[in-house]
C-alpha cells in the first residue's frame, strides 16, 4: 500500500480533554498547540496525516477551544501540511474519549475511519496499520506499542493471533515494560455503531472492555512513542519527534 493510503479515510482527532496534569506547564495553552522546538503539536500531527495522503480531518475540541480555532484561521496551508481539509467541533462540555467520538461520528464520512488521541503521537506506519485491518476482516483495530515502564498506561493484553484479550487498568505499582494502547484505532462502520449503543464516556474502560475477547485486532506499530500530557514527558518531546518535525 502506497503512502497515499489516506486519501479517501476521515481521520478524527480526540482533543477535548481539560489537560490538568499539564495546566502547570502550559498554562492557559492547549495541548494541540504546545510548542515542540517551536512548532505546534498539531502541526507535526497534520504533517504525519499528510505524509500518508489524509485530505480531511475531523478535530474535536474542548477546553480553550477558541486559541485553537483562531490559530486554524490564520494558519498557512502551504507545503506538506496543506491540501488537508479540517471540520472542527467543540464539545458542549468534557465527554471522554467514547462521548467525544459519538459526538463527533455524523461528521465521518468515510468507512473504515482513523480515530486518534490528540495529546499523543507514534511514528508508526499507518499504511501498514490499515493493511493490517483489513486482512483481519475486524470491525476494529488498536495500534499498541511496547514500552519499557508500562505502569502510567495500562497494559494490553493480547492473544496469539493478536486479538486483544483484555485491557488491564494502570497501576502505579506495576512497573516494568508491557504492551500498551497507543491510542490510533481504524473503526468500520459496525464498530461505529457499537460504540454508539455502548454508554460509558471511555473507550478503553467502558466500550472496548464490554466486547467480547477478541473482538478488537492488534497491529504492533514501529517508531517512537510519546504522550505530552505530563511536564516530563512534554520537556523531551523535541527529542522524541525531532525526525517528524516539518513534515
Amino acid at each position: 500500500m502506497t503512502e497515499n493510503c489516506l486519501h479517501d479515510i476521515d481521520v478524527v482527532v480526540l482533543a477535548g480533554g481539560l489537560g490538568t496534569r499539564i495546566s502547570d506547564t502550559l498554562g492557559d495553552m492547549p495541548k494541540l498547540l504546545a510548542p515542540i522546538d517551536g512548532t505546534p503539536f498539531l502541526e507535526i500531527i497534520i504533517a504525519r496525516l499528510r505524509h500518508f495522503g489524509a485530505r480531511r480531518l475531523v478535530l474535536g475540541l474542548g477546553h480553550l477551544s477558541g486559541q485553537v480555532k483562531a490559530y486554524l484561521q490564520d494558519r498557512p496551508t502551504n507545503g506538506s501540511n496543506g491540501g488537508i481539509k479540517i471540520v472542527v467541533a467543540t464539545e458542549p462540555k468534557p465527554l471522554g474519549t467514547a462521548g467525544a467520538f459519538r459526538f463527533l461520528a455524523t461528521k465521518i464520512e468515510s468507512d473504515p475511519v482513523l480515530v486518534m488521541n490528540g495529546d499523543s503521537f507514534i511514528g508508526a506506519d499507518l499504511c501498514a496499520f490499515l493493511t493490517a485491518h483489513k486482512a483481519t476482516g475486524a470491525d476494529g483495530s488498536i495500534l499498541v506499542t511496547e514500552t519499557e515502564d508500562a505502569a502510567r498506561y495500562g497494559r494490553v493484553e493480547l492473544s496469539p493471533l493478536g486479538r486483544v484479550k483484555a485491557f488491564q487498568e494502570k497501576n502505579p505499582e506495576k512497573t516494568g515494560p508491557g504492551t500498551i494502547n497507543a491510542g490510533v484505532y481504524l473503526f468500520n462502520a459496525a464498530m461505529i455503531a457499537r460504540i454508539g449503543k455502548t454508554p460509558g464516556p471511555s473507550l478503553e474502560q467502558d466500550v472496548f472492555q464490554a466486547l467480547e475477547p477478541g473482538t478488537l485486532n492488534a497491529v504492533a506499530g514501529d517508531g517512537p512513542f510519546i504522550d505530552i500530557g505530563t511536564p516530563a514527558d512534554l520537556a523531551r518531546a523535541a527529542d522524541v519527534l525531532k525526525p517528524f518535525i516539518g513534515g
